[in-house]
């Protein structure tokens, strides 16, 4: 497994690794190079609510490391770092891990951004105690999903803690991702690997869609069987 402290020794996952296709690649790339951060709908100078509640109830053991998955321009990161956390985020865009870098450096703060494919993460086995994701999942399709609940699981300590936030199925407006899952296709995806500790709906406000906010802890054990 190697060093530790070292998180660039990526180790396999089980069984082929998928990747993220390559059309979406230069999609994103292009979304932050065409576009400002600041001018992008997904963008906030804040940290997400649910973020900060998971911080300040303590569901996430400050001083861990902790992977914010999609990161875009850095602000939850941000949070997490200034919040005591050894922060490390990841995004498929040059762009957005160019923004991050910047804020992060104005902020001084030291938090390890990279561009990185979420289905295949350039970090350890169990190297996280914690991970984030505000809309990173909800960009997948269907095909997709299990993968990506298994390299998370991959890089996440057992009983480590995840807070996943995505746009949910009753959001009906044109804005938001194309893939938009319910509650149960959700547990569909992640079930296998993690433990679902609790889950609400957040229903649509001013510049907000209706979304569903879920924490879930790494297995321990493997999930047992039917019964």
């Amino acid at each position: 497994m190697g060093d530790p402290a070292d998180p660039t020794g990526r180790t396999a996952a089980r069984g082929p690794s998928p990747r993220i296709p390559a059309q979406d690649r230069e999609a994103w790339r292009r979304t932050y190079e065409g576009t400002p951060y600041r001018d992008l709908p997904w963008f906030s100078p804040r940290p997400y609510s649910w973020l900060r509640r998971g911080v300040e109830s303590g569901w996430i053991p400050r001083g861990c490391r902790v992977l914010d998955v999609g990161c875009g321009a850095g602000t939850n990161s941000i949070f997490l770092s200034r919040s005591g956390f050894r922060t490390s985020g990841v995004d498929l865009a040059p762009g957005a891990i160019a923004a991050a870098t910047a804020r992060a450096k104005r902020a001084g703060l030291s938090i390890d951004f990279r561009v990185g494919d979420a289905l295949q993460l350039p970090y350890h086995d169990a190297f996280f105690g914690g991970l984030v994701d505000v809309g990173c999942f909800h960009t997948f399709p269907v095909s997709l999903r299990r993968g990506y609940a298994r390299e998370l699981a991959r890089v996440l300590r057992p009983r480590g803690r995840y807070l996943l936030s995505w746009i949910a199925r009753e959001s009906t407006g044109e804005r938001g991702p194309p893939h938009r899952p319910s509650l149960g296709e959700v547990t569909d995806a992640f079930e296998r690997e993690f433990l679902f500790l609790r889950a609400e709906f957040e229903p649509a406000g001013r510049d907000r869609s209706d979304a569903y906010r879920a924490l879930l802890e790494r297995r321990s054990v493997p999930q047992p069987p039917p019964r």
